[in-house]
């Protein structure tokens, strides 16, 4: 088995997620202690007791969602799984924080003070109402990429994820979202769906954040990761430190390459993708863009009990 480890993005939360993991493991739960000390406030008590709302918020789903990957991966670790077993590490959107604390270059701390910091300027990037996403499900990127440069005329409109199997997302400005999902329908698409997100990420949009994550990263310690990261921007392997901060920073505007991720891991020689933390969103996804490949998805106790590696 060669495998990578993905980590999930935004819309994987769930209240309650991880409660299990922080009661059956000393070293899961030292990971929520340790988010909670670098906020200075009890986000392990949002996470597991909500209300909902409030979890789904930007600025406490995107440090939430690293706090229970990671805690997976501890509890992973106190079983006996070996992090440099693994061939690659990619993470989708903000889990590519998570991927990277997971390999050893960012602390949980500062994991957890970036993407606190990540998600205040991503929702104060654009005021409320002016931005918008959806997914555009039946086209391929070609397709999707001429309609955005249509739509544009009604302001920004491009792509923010390739997820594969024929979902993509936009983001833009709402006219200009709103007329590309108008323009869908006709273009052969089967399904146009608006997203309930507060922000249009991934976009051009979003360069006031992505200059306040600049300074932001240019200040924290980023290590060589012990496995290569895949990047989002890049869908190639990263590993120097000065290149893994500027790739981070371009992610804040750039497209989640999440399709090509997948190709090139598969390319690589990777049969088995094991997802890590919070709900089995990315193993589906996997599973639409190449049926060759083995998919697990990792989040509490019973799932450790069934890994790959257990037998």
């Amino acid at each position: 088995m060669t495998f990578a480890l993905m980590f999930p993005g935004q819309g994987s939360q769930a209240v309650g997620m991880g409660r299990e993991l922080a009661a059956a493991s000393a070293a899961a739960r030292r990971v929520f202690e340790e988010v909670d000390e670098a906020l200075g406030e009890p986000l392990s008590t949002l996470i597991w007791d909500g209300p909902e709302d409030r979890l789904t918020l930007t600025s406490n789903a995107q440090p939430a969602l690293m706090a229970v990957s990671l805690a997976t991966i501890r509890a992973m670790q106190e079983r006996g799984f070996q992090l440099s077993a693994a061939a690659y590490v990619a993470g989708h959107s903000l889990g590519e924080y998570s991927a990277l604390a997971a390999a050893g270059a960012l602390s949980v701390r500062d994991a957890a003070r970036l993407l606190r910091t990540r998600g205040d300027a991503m929702q104060a990037a654009v005021p409320p109402g002016e931005g918008a996403m959806a997914a555009l499900i039946g086209l391929e990127a070609d397709a999707v990429a001429a309609l955005c440069a249509e739509a544009a005329g009604d302001g920004v409109c491009e792509i923010a994820n390739d997820n594969g199997g024929g979902q993509l997302v936009i983001s833009g400005t709402a006219p200009a979202v709103a007329r590309a999902m108008a323009l869908a329908g006709d273009r052969g698409a089967k399904r146009a769906i608006p997203l309930p997100v507060s922000a249009p990420f991934h976009s051009s949009l979003m360069q006031p954040a992505a200059e306040r994550m600049a300074e932001a990263l240019a200040g924290a310690e980023i290590r060589a990761p012990e496995v290569p990261l895949v990047a989002n921007v890049l869908a190639q392997p990263v590993t120097a430190p000065d290149e893994i901060r500027r790739r981070l920073v371009e992610q804040v505007t750039g497209q989640v390459r999440w399709r090509e991720t997948v190709e090139f891991l598969a390319v690589a020689g990777v049969d088995t993708l094991i997802e890590v933390g919070s709900g089995k969103v990315l193993a589906g996804l996997a599973r639409r863009i190449d049926r060759n490949l083995k998919t697990h998805s990792l989040g509490t106790p019973a799932d450790l009990d069934a890994a790959p590696w257990n037998g």
